[in-house]
């Protein structure tokens, strides 16, 4: 639910905005929803003792020095409207909707073994071809049987799992005889 209200704030900052500034609101957004990790921020944003301008005050003299009209206004309207708690979900779909226009989305590869990072790169840039896109792979190390590469924005997903792939070649083989 809360994607879908920050899709409809994102749109209208959108709207009058142009990129490098989207994309400045988009920086310091992300950076003040890093704020809400913290659990005495939440609770002075949350609190019905703090008034609505107390929280505009917080909010903006946090946001300052990009001195942007647009974002202090943003910020008002996410307090007027009690929305002060979806900030970290505009804050990701800015990203993903940085990364649309830009053409350019991260993925991450799983697997129970080490994959250099020259593998890596080949990975990116193999799937960003077929795709058609800028795509950075980043490697995990996790507990999967095999290695699954997915990128969420794109809705990817691939994955080769070591026993699939057995049951797989012994069911061939199967066949064949």
């Amino acid at each position: 639910m809360e994607e879908l209200i920050a899709k409809r704030y994102i749109k209208a900052m959108r709207l009058i905005t142009k990129t490098s500034e989207f994309e400045a609101i988009s920086n310091v957004i992300n950076e003040l929803s890093l704020e809400f990790s913290s659990e005495k921020f939440i609770q002075i944003l949350s609190s019905p003792d703090i008034c609505a301008d107390d929280k505009r005050a917080i909010l903006i003299d946090s946001v300052k020095a990009l001195k942007n009209s647009k974002l202090e206004n943003f910020l008002s309207l996410l307090v007027e409207n009690g929305r002060i708690e979806i900030l970290p979900a505009i804050a990701l779909e800015m990203k993903k909707e940085l990364a649309r226009e830009k053409n350019s989305f991260v993925g991450k590869i799983y697997s129970d073994s080490n994959i250099d990072k020259k593998a890596v790169t080949g990975l990116s840039k193999g799937l960003g071809k077929k795709v058609g896109s800028n795509i950075v792979l980043e490697f995990i190390k996790s507990d999967y049987d095999g290695v699954k590469v997915e990128v969420e924005d794109l809705g990817i997903e691939i994955n080769f799992s070591k026993n699939r792939l057995n049951s797989q070649m012994i069911d061939h083989i199967l066949k064949a005889i």
